[in-house]
């Protein structure tokens, strides 16, 4: 025997409105959880003096992003006084072309690899490559001159720890690897995804050896702590016409997406060249 229940059509309505907003809560705590959120309660800015500003990023999302503003290792940096360590060896790389997509992300323009692009090698830890993104100005700074720009390339081991590379650039000759990509940054709307077929992440030159090594952070919230930084001492070239579309490409306001210089007291900088000169510089 079946039994029927009547239910009245006002509580159906009220039960599916609940059911949507408890969905959207859920989708909007992931967002958050991630770091990428775009939500209005999760939304950050690069605005100094703003309540969204970097200042006060740490009190956005409360607690996931309590590292922004409390943090003892946070990143960027402003490298001066360093320690020069031979035996920190070049940086290995092992890269190989996969599958990519180029993401606008709103804040930034990112290219992620779908499919396994390699690795790098640290201290006997691999990280796989996972993305790569552009900051215009750039976030670190040497002896306190900025310069126009200033690529990531973000790396995971299998543990969660994470490893990043940065390669500053001033404005001269075009960049290769932002050529190759300039139709696509040029067309893509916020929040938008294209893909980019296979990319080789040695497109993204490391011709340099001499490099600075120093554990900080990420320089987006929820600025996680524990990442191991590597930044390319030699300073490379990009044309004003390639930034102009990475900000041309952004939401208004993330145009200058460059999170200003943390405390670095701290934090030990090491310094890796061939040359055994040894001492400060």
């Amino acid at each position: 025997m079946m039994i029927f229940f009547q239910t009245n059509p006002t509580t159906i309505f009220v039960f599916l409105i609940s059911l949507i907003l408890s969905s959207h809560h859920f989708s909007t705590a992931l967002d958050s959880e991630v770091g990428g959120g775009t939500d209005a309660e999760t939304r950050f800015s690069y605005i100094e003096g703003s309540p969204t500003g970097p200042e006060n990023w740490g009190q956005l999302n409360y607690p996931l992003w309590i590292a922004c503003g409390n943090g003892t290792m946070q990143s960027p940096i402003d490298i001066q006084q360093v320690q020069v360590s031979p035996t920190l060896g070049e940086l290995k790389r092992h890269y190989k072309p996969a599958p990519a997509v180029l993401v606008n992300n709103g804040y930034d323009i990112a290219v992620e690899w779908t499919q396994d692009a390699g690795k790098i090698t640290i201290n006997g830890t691999d990280y796989k490559l996972q993305e790569c993104h552009w900051h215009s100005p750039s976030e670190h700074t040497f002896n306190g001159t900025r310069y126009d720009l200033e690529i990531h390339v973000v790396h995971n081991s299998s543990t969660g720890k994470i490893a990043v590379v940065g390669i500053l650039y001033n404005y001269g000759l075009p960049d290769p690897f932002l050529e190759r990509l300039y139709p696509k940054i040029t067309s893509i709307g916020s929040g938008e995804e294209r893909n980019l077929g296979m990319v080789n992440p040695e497109e993204i030159i490391f011709d340099s050896k001499e490099y600075y090594r120093y554990n900080g952070s990420l320089t987006t919230p929820p600025c996680t702590e524990n990442v191991t930084w590597t930044i390319f001492k030699k300073v490379k070239m990009v044309s004003k016409i390639q930034v102009n579309a990475l900000r041309e490409a952004v939401d208004e306001g993330f145009e200058e997406n460059a999170r200003p210089t943390q405390q670095s007291g701290g934090i030990a900088v090491e310094f890796y060249t061939p040359r055994e000169n040894g001492g400060s510089t």
